[in-house]
């Protein structure tokens, strides 16, 4: 049966990270597979960058893409000879990307944003590619556009699932394919993409399409830890994980896995294993239905760059249904997610992430109705299954702005 497996920029982000992903799959090579390959390194934000300073009209923007060329042509020249073909290839990718900035910037910064950020994830394939076929794993290059289909909700497109099943059927066929994460097309064959993080839910929508044996997505730390490692030191490896539990986990922003990503595999009950690039032989953790969490102990999770918009009527009125469902009329229009929300007699407070690209019109959609205050610069901090110590862990040195409980899971809108 296939197997799915997904690579991230920090697998490939050098020479040598492409080297041990060719080791990697040289030793699975004996096994139908299907792989896709996020951007190489902090390519998705180099190619953020030039994108903000494209659409701010910046003179900055051919130094930033110049950046993009570099970093790739590096990794290029170390790789193969002078006159390989995958630098034509690679060369043609940046062309696209001077095609879009030679036009005025599009009234809608999400479609800019799809048709260039997305190039990271070709760049990556094309050289993943020609790299794996210099040490004999052979394969066959496949373009996500050609598998999966969207809707034309830019940076956050929506998979229409009966033609992209149909899609993926009829055309992946070799025993090792590979293709880019991240990213899909709309009807009129203009380039979308599935949300940051997205090329976990790539290999997801694969996986369910093909009814694969199970999903394997391939990090920098040894499986889905309790907490990230970044921020604590005393992070610990979750063996088992169901998938309850993972959407669970998912859904209060856990980065280890897109919060998308569980919902198709548990459908079709396909597993999902995490395991580390940098010690492939070691278990990792496995998700799955029905298991137990082992080991059974707190998971900490940290969303940054918060704000908390407290909403009032104007008229210091009751806040009711009507209120309520205006006020998420507003959100859904700006297709602004909420991550904690509450309310008490005469306002109704919101904490989302603080997306400049929305969040002051939504501020000012909202200000049309109600009085606004707005607090900045806060962090989201969720404990799953929490004890006293843990609480206690997070409470120190933080000044909490807002505080939720349930049996099982707290929140800390903190700084």
């Amino acid at each position: 049966m296939i197997k799915v497996f997904k690579f991230g920029g920090a697998s490939i982000k050098d020479v040598a990270g492409v080297e041990n992903v060719g080791n990697i799959l040289q030793d699975y090579a004996s096994e139908e597979l299907v792989i896709v390959f996020s951007a190489m390194g902090k390519v998705t934000n180099m190619l953020e960058k030039v994108v903000e300073a494209y659409v701010q009209n910046s003179q900055e923007t051919s130094v930033l893409l110049q950046e993009v060329k570099d970093f790739h042509s590096e990794i290029l020249c170390t790789l193969f000879t002078k006159g390989h073909p995958v630098f034509n290839e690679v060369n043609n990718l940046f062309v696209e990307i001077e095609w879009v900035l030679e036009e005025d910037p599009n009234q809608e910064y999400a479609y800019d944003y799809d048709q260039i950020v997305s190039i990271g994830e070709f760049l990556s394939t094309r050289i993943m590619s020609a790299y794996l076929s210099e040490i004999g794993f052979g394969h066959t290059w496949l373009d996500a556009r050609d598998l999966i289909r969207t809707d034309n909700s830019y940076r956050n497109a929506k998979v229409d699932w009966e033609t992209t099943n149909s899609f993926i059927k009829n055309t992946v066929k070799a025993k090792h394919s590979i293709t880019q994460g991240f990213i899909g097309c709309t009807s009129e064959n203009f380039t979308s993409t599935l949300g940051r993080e997205g090329s976990d839910f790539t290999a997801a929508i694969l996986a369910y399409c093909l009814d694969a044996k199970e999903v394997v997505i391939w990090k920098d730390v040894p499986g889905m830890m309790n907490a990230d490692p970044k921020h604590f030191e005393d992070a610990q490896l979750l063996n088992k994980v169901s998938f309850d539990e993972a959407i669970e986990l998912a859904f209060y922003g856990a980065k280890v896995i897109h919060p998308k990503t569980i919902q198709p595999l548990k459908q079709k009950q396909i597993s999902l294993q995490i395991k580390s690039f940098l010690n492939p032989k070691e278990q990792g953790s496995e998700i799955a239905e029905g298991l137990v969490t082992v080991p059974e102990i707190p998971s900490f999770i940290v969303k940054e760059s918060q704000i908390l918009i407290s909403i009032a009527d104007e008229n210091l009125a009751f806040i009711v249904e009507v209120h309520m469902s205006q006020i998420f009329s507003i959100l859904a229009k700006h297709r602004v997610s909420v991550n904690l929300m509450q309310n008490s007699a005469i306002s109704f407070s919101i904490c989302v992430d603080n997306d400049f690209h929305k969040i002051p019109q939504l501020i000012k959609d909202l200000k049309d109705f109600f009085t606004v205050s707005c607090d900045e610069n806060l962090s989201l901090f969720t404990i799953r299954h929490y004890t006293n110590d843990s609480i206690q862990l997070f409470l120190q040195d933080k000044e909490i702005a807002l505080e939720q409980k349930s049996s099982d899971t707290m929140q800390l809108l903190a700084r």
